[in-house]
């Protein structure tokens, strides 16, 4: 087998989006994704992380789900989820090392689990652009999760955390705190298919784009092709 490949199961996902571009998904691969003048706001991570304790704090006070979740059905409890160093998969046919971390498991009534990610953004149901690529990253956590025993895996969905931003709410007293301010959340459930068979062809399609000796052609209009040209055409004044 040729060298193993790490990819994220995010990471898989941008193979389905409508602007996926050849030419980035090879040079992230071959970068191991470690781009230049990339920066993400630790603060989503932070909302994110303290959505999972809100569930959980809830689960371990009143062994029941909080109201805003009834739309997942029958669920009487949850696992903390793996760190990623623990939760990955090797795919033997492709040499592809699938990794990432789910945000949420929960068990249902039946014993099976159902699998959540957080997104802390406006819902805008299946219209996102960024859907296709959720539904991959679901679907590969359960792949991942079924290869580790976490099965089965009945369920996906996922929950997208409204900031509540209205001139309404910012200004009711209760909000006002004497160290600064609350901000509520609004959640809004999103069923995602359950559809294992998807992944193998992207596995492979990863593998197939990185044993490339040289990049791809990139997508027509690509935007981060045309400023990775600008970088060259600077550097070599």
């Amino acid at each position: 087998m040729e060298k193993q490949i790490r990819i994220a199961a995010k990471d898989l996902g941008q193979l389905v989006l409508p602007d996926f571009c050849p030419r980035c998904f090879w040079l992230k691969l071959r970068l191991r994704n470690q781009l230049p003048f990339q920066i993400f706001p630790g603060i989503f991570s932070s909302i994110d992380s303290y959505n999972k304790r809100i569930v959980h704090t809830w689960f371990d006070k009143y062994h029941k789900p909080p109201v805003w979740m009834s739309g997942l059905g029958d669920i009487i409890g949850y696992r903390e989820p793996p760190h990623h160093s623990k939760f990955y998969l090797n795919d033997p046919s492709t040499g592809v090392l699938l990794t990432g971390s789910p945000d949420g498991i929960f068990i249902r009534g039946d014993g099976s689990h159902l699998i959540v990610d957080y997104k802390t953004a406006r819902y805008t149901g299946t219209q996102d652009q960024l859907y296709p690529m959720y539904e991959v990253q679901l679907n590969a956590y359960t792949l991942i999760g079924e290869s580790l025993n976490l099965k089965p895996v009945s369920g996906l969905a996922l929950i997208y955390m409204e900031p509540i931003t209205d001139s309404l709410s910012a200004a009711q007293d209760e909000n006002h705190r004497d160290y600064g301010f609350s901000m509520g959340f609004s959640a809004h459930i999103l069923e995602v298919k359950l559809d294992l068979m998807m992944l193998s062809p992207l596995l492979a399609r990863t593998r197939d784009i990185y044993t490339l000796e040289k990049s791809p052609e990139g997508l027509p209009g690509c935007s981060d092709c045309r400023a990775l040209q600008e970088i060259f055409r600077l550097v070599s004044r």
